[in-house]
């Protein structure tokens, strides 16, 4: 007798490509805790730079883009590894995920030198004999900026700064998973 006919759509399709465990089983490795850095972290650069008002629209409105997109988006790729979703994608992951990782680093890398400029522009006010006496600073940019927008910029400087850490440390690990394949 001959075989039966198999379905050729059904047999053509290879496995994804990934080196990552699915499910819980992620948090668990260095990648899913640095995700999960990201996301900590990514959310309080949202957070800090929100609550300064965002004194200087023009720096900190990329800096505000970046970190609400690259939270959603961190969130959702930690999902989809959690809910196991990543084995049912059929992609190379691990070459998705030094892409998103480098992409994710440059545009961190770009925020928290914005968010440095702003931070390190700081006029200083200080009042003598009644009148307004205003320091600049080194460069054509003046952020007149009170203590507490200060302080909130510092902080959300350094934490901009780990995010991009963390991002370069993700894609390098990335990046040697996808060698190893």
């Amino acid at each position: 007798m001959s075989d039966p006919a198999t379905n050729p759509a059904a047999t053509t399709f290879p496995a994804p490509t990934i080196s990552l465990p699915t499910g819980l089983e992620i948090l668990r490795t260095y990648s899913g805790a640095l995700i999960v850095l990201e996301i900590v972290f990514g959310g309080l650069v949202w957070i800090l730079v929100a609550s300064s008002n965002v004194p200087v629209p023009l720096l900190q409105g990329w800096v505000m883009f970046v970190s609400v997109t690259m939270f959603f988006c961190s969130t959702v790729y930690l999902l989809l590894f959690i809910l196991g979703l990543a084995d049912r994608i059929n992609t190379d992951w691990n070459f998705l995920d030094v892409f998103y990782h480098f992409i994710a680093l440059l545009f961190y890398f770009g925020a928290f030198v914005l968010e440095t400029a702003t931070t390190a522009a700081r006029g200083v006010l200080s009042r003598g004999n009644g009148t307004a006496v205003c320091g600049t600073p080194r460069g054509h940019i003046i952020t007149i900026l009170d203590n507490r927008q200060y302080n909130i910029n510092v902080a959300a400087t350094v934490f901009a700064f780990v995010v991009t850490l963390c991002y370069a440390c993700s894609m390098f690990m990335g990046f040697r998973r996808w060698q190893k394949l």
